[in-house]
């Protein structure tokens, strides 16, 4: 059974700094595009961050410069450091993966993953 499971979030305030973490089980997914998406609260589900299988990174513009996504194929494992935190990254925070995506690959499109986790929750107070 693939599972992705997500952990790290937390609260903290403005300026602070969390670290999450997406561990993948049931299949190996070094040749997998990694992914985080978020979705605040009456709002839909926002891309933020991808790392394909060549380790080439994308992110969405409003967290560039504070966010960082990075992975670990040894663990099966995907990061996400989260930088000087604004109240408006309070959101669930959901690791996906899309497989044998290959070296080149980039969607910010929800629908183009095919495994999820369950979310993490991460609350930034001003």
């Amino acid at each position: 059974q693939v599972q992705l499971v997500e952990s790290g979030g937390g609260l903290v305030q403005a300026g602070g700094s969390l670290r999450l973490s997406c561990a993948a089980s049931g299949r190996t997914f070094s040749s997998d595009a990694m992914a985080w998406f978020r979705q605040a609260p009456g709002k839909e589900r926002e891309f933020v961050a991808l790392i394909n299988q060549s380790g080439k990174t994308y992110y969405v513009e409003s967290v560039k410069g504070r966010f960082t996504i990075s992975r670990d194929n040894a663990k099966n494992t995907v990061y996400l450091q989260m930088n000087s935190l604004k109240p408006e990254d309070t959101a669930v925070y959901y690791c996906a993966a899309r497989p044998y995506s290959g070296p080149y690959y980039y969607s910010s499109r929800d629908s183009e993953y095919h495994y999820w986790g369950q979310g993490t929750q991460v609350t930034v107070s001003s």
